[in-house]
Order: structure tokens, then sequence, then C-alpha cells
């Protein structure tokens, strides 16, 4: 996986700390982000209830006896492929919560990128022994 020179994360936390107004207060941000957290997650289920565009298939993951067989057999139990609308729908209810995401690091004085690299680091440094 390959690192992008620049990222946009420094560009997002700026534009919503020129933006974010109304929910200002640290208890505003951390019930948006759960209130964007559940709408991502009714964005899923409705793709699979309401349009059926995918489907979830869900049983007991056969794992391998190895961690690379682990990740060859794991299986997301997602069947098909999100239709334009429900992805588009999707990436709406994922911005949001990236927003309020943003506006919590900014609340706290951390630097999204800075987390999003370290965990990259940390990714590439474990490997497949991050799932241990």
């Amino acid at each position: 996986m390959s690192r992008p020179e620049s990222s946009p994360l420094p560009a997002l936390q700026e534009a919503v700390a020129n933006n974010l107004i109304r929910h200002r207060s640290i208890l505003d941000i951390i019930s948006k982000l759960d209130e964007t957290n559940a709408k991502v997650n009714r964005s899923v289920a409705r793709s699979v209830t309401l349009c059926g565009c995918i489907q979830v298939h869900a049983e007991k993951q056969q794992l391998g006896e190895s961690l690379h067989q682990c990740l060859e057999c794991a299986n997301s139990h997602v069947q098909g492929e999100l239709c334009e609308e429900c992805t588009e729908q999707l990436e709406q209810e994922l911005g949001r919560h990236l927003y309020y995401l943003a506006a919590l690091c900014n609340s706290l004085g951390v630097s999204l990128d800075q987390v999003v690299r370290q965990e990259l680091e940390r990714l590439s440094a474990l490997g497949l022994f991050t799932l241990a």
C-alpha cells in the first residue's frame, strides 16, 4: 500500500475548525460522532434490507492454521456490490462521520493526519501480527 505524498486530512481538519459552530462543545461532538456512526450502520443495513443491492450471508468463520491462511479464508459475508445510490448515501454518511472525527481531534488538539500516519506505520511494522 503506497502512501500519498500529500494528505487531505490537515485541510479537512482546518475546514472543520472553520465551519463547526453549533456543535463545538466536546459533549456535542462525541454525541454527534456516535449519531453519525449509527447513520453509517443504518446506511449499510438499508442497502441490504431496502435496496437489496448487497446481501449478508454470515456463518462461522473457517480460519486456517496460520495467519496467512486466516487472511485467505476470512470472509466479509457480503455478497453483491453497492449500487450507485447506496454508494452515494454511504459515502455521504462516512463523510459526516469523518467530519465529526476531525472535530473531535480539533477539540483535543490531536492531528488526524498524524493518527493515520502512525496507524499506517504500526500496520506496516507489525503486518499480520496486528491480528494477535
